[in-house]
């Protein structure tokens, strides 16, 4: 009987013990997103792929939790003060705003940021290279000049081009300035709209018709969750509307040529895995997506007054049908 209660009390020890190691194993992944739109969610997903591919499981060896701020900075800030209070292995932000407000209250939490178009001109980072401090990730910087090619292939004749954006938003800002610059060079016109929430795209949009020949959108955030009013405006005044974002093609745009989110997405989640394994985001460069995907909508052309040249269908590696 003795030996048999021993034998029961080290097998209980050692179930303890292996549940006490299994239990430190668990890693915590917090990631915070600005705003749900098709894009951002597949950077999201893309990151939680990346990991399980690299043998981090959520529900066996990985925690994940996921806070979204709706387009609302405040909220933005809020997750980001709860999260480093929660002190996670790393904080993923998504988009420049959360990047931003993650990268205010993180001082020693690691963070891996995705989708930020200028994380310098943002001031996460000092510059691209390896900086030494608790925060690197992955860059959607805008090929501007292949988007303007793009355009001017489909309409070779315009002068004008408009735009909505958020003032407020610094990836926002930076690519509008160089969308500018950019057309300048091309003896072209950039006409701005401004829309600092969702509710005012409309209205931003609207103002474009009659001083615009096309309209051209980067990877502004709240322009892009709203992005069903700016085709409206285009199909009900004949106005074309291109897009940096190819998810945008399927929602109505005419043509995009960017990348694929999900992949931006795995890559990123490939630096977490990094990270997670003992890397410092410090002694990481931040990255870029050099491949380029063009999605075009032939439908959605008829019903802003165009029509797509077989060559670009041809060209294209997606072609939306959605009548």
């Amino acid at each position: 009987m003795a030996k048999r209660t021993l034998r029961t009390l080290i097998g209980a020890t050692l179930l303890a013990a292996a549940g006490l190691v299994q239990a430190q194993d668990v890693r915590t992944v917090a990631i915070t997103q600005i705003v749900e739109h098709p894009a951002l969610d597949a950077v999201y997903q893309g990151v939680k792929d990346e990991l399980a591919a690299q043998g981090f499981k959520e529900g066996e060896n990985l925690k994940v939790m996921h806070e979204s701020a709706q387009g609302n900075s405040a909220i933005a800030s809020q997750i980001a003060r709860k999260f480093v209070g929660d002190s996670p292995d790393v904080i993923v932000a998504i988009a420049t705003p959360s990047a931003q407000t993650v990268a205010a209250a993180a001082r020693d939490v690691p963070v891996i940021f995705s989708a930020v178009t200028d994380p310098v001109g943002a001031k996460l980072v000092p510059a691209l290279e390896a900086s030494g401090t608790n925060i690197s990730g992955v860059s959607d910087m805008l090929p501007i000049d292949k988007h303007l090619d793009m355009l001017l292939r489909v309409m070779p004749d315009a002068k004008r081009i408009g735009t909505v954006y958020n003032p407020g938003e610094a990836n926002a800002v930076s690519l509008v300035n160089l969308l500018e610059e950019r057309l300048a060079a091309r003896d072209l016109k950039l006409v701005k709209a401004a829309a600092t929430k969702t509710s005012e795209v409309l209205g931003a949009s609207r103002s474009l018709v009659g001083e615009v020949d096309a309209i051209y959108l980067t990877t502004d955030n709240t322009v892009i969750s709203a992005v069903e009013a700016v085709i409206s405006v285009g199909e009900r005044a004949s106005i074309p509307v291109f897009a940096a974002d190819t998810a945008t093609v399927s929602r109505g745009a005419v043509a995009a040529l960017g990348f694929n989110y999900y992949n931006h997405g795995r890559q990123t989640g490939a630096m977490v895995a990094r990270v997670l394994n003992g890397n410092k985001p410090g002694d990481m460069p931040v990255e870029t997506m050099d491949t380029l995907d063009l999605f075009v909508n032939p439908a959605a052309a008829e019903r802003m007054g165009i029509t797509l040249s077989d060559d670009l269908i041809q060209d294209a590696k997606e072609v939306v049908k959605n009548d």
